[in-house]
Formats: C-alpha cells, sequence, structure tokens
C-alpha cells in the first residue's frame, strides 16, 4: 500500500490506538501506519511502567483528566476483551510528615472533581494496604492498575492488519510534501501518499510537525527516568504501588515502588536531562539533540527555576545510595543489596519558549495535518480515548 487515505506517522500506543480507532469508525477509510524502528512500540511505550493511571493528579476539566478519566475504561474494556493480562492493584500516595498533608488534601480533592474512586486513610489503615510503609496518612486508589502496553500495542498493529491495513515498520520519514490533492511521506522504506497525516512521532513529534510545515511554539527536550527493581527477596516490601506526595513546584512525581504485570517490583524514576532523545543509557549522545536542547531558550529558563532540584536529580543518577536514601523514605527497610538496575526510560518533555512545561495534552490542525505535540503521561492509558479526540478531529475531512 504506497496510497492510504490517512497515513500515521508513528507506531506507539498512540498512533496505533488512533489508527485502530479508525478502522473501527471508519471502516471503508484505508489506513497506513509509518514506524521508524523494526518492530512497534519500542520507545516511549515500551519503556513505560505498565501503570494504568486513575486521573487523580491532573487539572479539573484538563484533556489529561478527561481523557484519562475515559482512557482507563476504555483500556480495561479493550484488555478484558482480548484476553491481555492487566490487574486492578491499587495504589497509596503516601504522606510522611505532616508538611505534605496540605499538598495530599489538594490531590484528593482533584480526584473527587475528577470522579476518581479515593479514600483519605490513616496511618493505620495505610499500613494494612502497604505494612512496611513509613507514611502516616495517604490516599488509597483503588482502580489504579497494571498492564504491559506494549502487548497491547503488539495487539493493536494486529487488528488493524487484520481489517486489510499496513503497518509500515523501518519507514523514518525524513521529507513531507504537501501537494493540492494529498501529501507525499518521504521515508526509508521508499515514498507513500495520503489524504491526511497524523503526526504521533512522540520524542520527535516537534520535529516531524515542522517538517510538515507547522511552527510548533513548544520544543521537545528529553528527560530520562532511570530505574532499578527489587530483587526476589525483597519484593514482600512493596504489595501493589506506593507513591510520594509529588513536589507542586516539580513537574514530576517523584521516586516511587511499582508492582509489574509480569511479576517484579520497579523503584524510580529520577528525572534528568538526557543527551540524546533516545537516550537511555548516561552513554547515549547526540549532538544535534544535545545542542538543540542547551540552546533553547525554554530549556534553559526551566533549568534556572529547577536548578537545585536538578542537581539532586543528577545526583540520585549517579549515586546509588542517594537514590536508596530517596526510596527509603517511603520503604525504610530498603537496602543498596536489595536493588538492580533496571532499563531507563526517556519522556517527551514538550517545554514553552517561555521555560513553562506544556502540563496537558497538545494537538496542531493544518488542512492535511493532525500533529499530536505533546502526550506525556497518562498517554499510554488514555491512548484509545486519545485516538478518538484525534478521530473526532479528522471525521470531518473524511466524511
Amino acid at each position: 500500500m504506497k496510497n492510504a487515505d490517512v497515513a500515521i506517522i508513528g507506531g506507539g500506543i498512540v498512533g496505533l490506538a488512533t489508527g485502530w480507532q479508525i478502522t473501527q469508525r471508519f471502516p471503508q477509510t484505508s489506513v497506513l501506519i509509518l514506524e521508524k524502528e523494526n518492530e512497534v512500540a519500542l520507545h516511549q511505550t515500551g519503556h513505560n511502567s505498565g501503570v494504568l493511571h486513575s486521573g487523580i493528579y491532573y487539572k479539573p476539566g484538563s484533556l489529561r483528566a478527561i481523557n484519562c478519566r475515559e482512557g482507563i475504561k476504555a483500556m480495561k474494556a479493550f484488555c478484558t476483551a482480548e484476553e491481555i493480562p492487566w490487574e486492578e492493584c491499587g495504589k497509596v500516595i503516601v504522606a510522611v510528615d505532616e508538611s505534605e498533608f496540605g499538598a495530599l488534601e489538594n490531590i484528593y480533592q482533584r480526584g473527587q472533581q475528577n470522579g476518581v474512586v479515593c479514600e483519605m486513610i490513616d496511618e493505620a489503615k495505610l499500613k494494612e494496604y502497604e505494612p512496611h510503609v513509613a507514611g502516616i496518612r495517604g490516599i488509597h486508589v483503588p482502580e489504579t492498575g497494571i498492564v504491559d502496553f506494549r502487548q497491547v500495542s503488539v495487539r493493536l498493529a494486529e487488528r488493524i492488519q487484520e481489517k486489510g491495513q499496513q503497518v509500515e515498520t523501518g519507514a523514518e520519514v525524513v521529507g513531507i510534501k504537501h501537494h493540492a490533492d494529498g501529501i507525499t511521506l518521504q521515508t526509508r522504506a521508499g515514498e507513500f501518499t495520503a489524504k491526511q497525516v497524523i503526526n504521533c512521532g512522540g520524542l520527535f513529534s516537534d520535529r516531524v510537525a515542522r517538517l510538515g510545515g507547522a511552527h510548533p511554539d513548544s520544543k521537545i527536550v528529553p528527560f530520562r527516568g532511570e530505574y532499578f527493581e527489587l530483587k526476589p527477596e525483597a519484593e514482600h516490601l512493596c504489595k501493589a504501588l506506593i507513591y510520594p506526595v509529588p513536589n507542586p513546584e516539580f513537574p514530576f512525581l517523584g521516586v516511587h515502588f511499582t508492582k509489574m504485570i509480569h511479576g517484579g517490583v520497579e523503584c524510580g524514576p529520577n528525572a534528568v536531562w538526557a543527551f540524546a532523545r533516545e537516550g537511555y543509557t548516561k552513554s547515549d549522545i547526540n549532538l544535534r539533540d544535545l545542542l538543540e536542547s542547551a540552546t533553547y531558550p525554554g530549556f534553559l529558563k526551566m533549568a534556572c527555576k529547577y536548578w537545585k532540584t536538578g542537581l539532586k536529580e543528577m545526583w540520585r543518577s549517579f549515586s546509588k545510595p542517594a537514590f536508596v536514601e530517596a526510596l527509603q523514605r517511603l520503604i525504610p527497610e530498603i537496602k543498596s543489596e536489595h536493588l538492580e538496575a533496571a532499563p531507563a526510560g526517556v519522556r517527551a518533555m514538550a517545554l514553552g519558549p517561555d521555560g513553562s512545561l506544556i502540563d496537558d495534552f497538545l494537538f496542531d490542525e493544518s488542512d492535511r495535518m493532525i500533529n499530536v505535540l505533546n502526550a506525556p503521561s497518562p498517554a499510554a492509558t488514555s491512548s484509545l480515548r486519545i485516538g478518538q479526540t484525534v478521530v473526532d478531529l479528522l471525521a470531518p475531512r473524511i466524511e
């Protein structure tokens, strides 16, 4: 299939969910998904911690809140129908001292406004859920769950192909040309044409948008999240998901404990500037990516604002004892010998030129392109609902 009604750039879970939603709503519309790697879902999706988020943290009325609440229901239903293993294990958000009570109450109120099933619990109740945790108050969120999002993505790709549509791998898009009646996509697997193009490029979404002629204000800056995993003899210290009260002045949730669907418990992440958009290790350096971030005013302004916290995150990256100390704040029994290194992930953080974090899902439209410019967590949880949102934008163009 060198021609399609709709081409989707990016074979992560958002791109695949969008493609699947098109096949459900417009079965006569031909769909082509272009993925630069030789397999789907290898990057942000494949390095995801696998949490089915409830939507408790997000600003009421925001796209993140709305899409997460609808998305978790859709994802659970899809996994059940497709017999993909998932578990509603619940999670606790833990205050370890009274100074965090105000922020904890704010999170609880957001949960109530967003329709999240959640309960404020005291220390005794907290110990019932997580006997080894150090908290003195918490929020229990029973509907939070875990799943393997890469497994979901592979299934979505299979279902798309079963409808006679194509998922083309090894097809990195290197050029986009607009014509009167469509768009030509130049890829490393040849040229493809489409009437409409959807950009779900994740870590490269801003570059793909610019290739297509858009001029987004924001730029993607990559941040690496590094993890450890509990050794089997220490897994009993965490029964489900344990999160701290996040620092409201920093755009990350802080190191936490995550039970995984295939077994084991993941610990982390920290959040450090990555020197490559696919910088999964400290030694991964891409000069173009590095210079682009280092000279971007938005990144420099953010770095100035958060430099103290950033240094702490960098220190945790190089010091296992410092990482262990952060984990001990939640579970004091954790020791260095309980931890072994686990694969890292990279988050595509969209920053505005003023240094502000783009804190919501962000879409950009032109006559023949729809760009998903920002899809931070909980994008995987929300992916089926994000796909539906994109199809809503697409519908007037193909109906």
